[in-house]
């Protein structure tokens, strides 16, 4: 019996994003990249919290000492949840206005990693960022289209990334010390069929869990042989990003997206756009923080 998807949130986001559960805060933040909002998701109320950021918002990330992190349409920025105000810290693109900050996420030493997407018809111009607790931003990879989905093996010895325009997840060397990735090489393949990889996580098992836009599912996979162990449908085509949350890290929270759907697709879909709740019977691992 599939996992039935539960609709917590009928956001009706146009393009929601970057899922991300705070352990300490127990709240769930996401982003409407397109709205220019930061959501904040409380289970225990119900409530859900939009605050505008007046730009795209790619992703979300808690910070250590306080408040947000975000990757902007132009560069990294900090939020105060409080005054809800925004500070710009770091534009390492701003000679490249047509590009946008999309997905990331922080590893295990507290840097936030993000990267950039462009338009089909100037693919491969985009690239990956590094964030470092002292604010300053360093180019890690080159060649990118559409930089989503990003987390790190269980052991911090492996770092997983989505381009989604290759329809792959790739695994690298890491090297946690210096923040530094060799040795790139597929470690799993989606088919075309099943929709293009998106927003992605990992669990305590060290498989990893793929958001597919397109392919109205969130996907669990094993890194190690790429095979595909498990699908669980979400009742919206254009799934975009997934947490593991909750007090036992056994909630996995999937966003989706209304972009690019027309109304006979929306009709089908009346809930497109909205946070969605699977329990997945696997558990998560804390995310991890920006230092800074």
């Amino acid at each position: 019996m599939p996992t039935q998807a539960e609709l917590v949130v009928d956001a009706k986001a146009e393009l929601g994003e970057g899922a991300i559960w705070d352990p300490n805060a127990q709240v769930l933040y996401w982003v409407n990249i397109t709205g220019g909002e930061v959501h904040v998701y409380d289970p225990a109320t119900g409530a859900d919290r939009a605050i505008s950021v007046a730009r795209p918002v790619g992703t979300v990330v808690p910070r250590r000492s306080g408040g947000l992190m975000l990757a902007v349409k132009d560069g990294f920025a900090s939020l105060d949840l409080d005054t809800e105000k925004l500070e710009l810290v770091c534009d390492p693109e701003e000679h490249r206005p047509e590009l946008r900050f999309n997905d990331g996420k922080c590893d295990p030493a507290g840097r936030l990693w993000a990267g950039t997407i462009t338009g089909r018809a100037n693919p491969g111009i985009a690239s990956l960022y590094c964030l470092f607790p002292d604010l300053t931003a360093r180019q890690m990879l080159t060649g990118v289209t559409n930089s989503n989905g990003i987390c790190w093996s269980l052991d911090a010895k492996a770092m997983y990334y989505i381009d989604t325009a290759t329809a792959t997840v790739s695994a690298f060397d890491y090297d946690l010390d210096g923040a530094a990735i060799s040795n790139r090489r597929s470690a799993i393949v989606v088919p075309e069929a099943m929709g293009h990889p998106d927003g992605m996580t990992i669990d305590a098992q060290g498989m990893l869990w793929v958001a597919l836009w397109g392919g109205a599912c969130v996907s669990r996979w094993d890194p190690q042989s790429g095979d595909l162990l498990r699908t669980i449908p979400i009742p919206a085509s254009h799934v975009s990003s997934c947490a593991f949350g909750g007090d036992d890290l056994d909630q996995l929270y999937v966003t989706t997206a209304r972009e690019g759907l027309d109304e006979a697709a929306l009709h089908r879909e009346p809930h497109a756009g909205g946070l969605f709740r699977v329990e997945p019977e696997a558990h998560g691992v804390p995310a991890f923080a920006f230092a800074g």
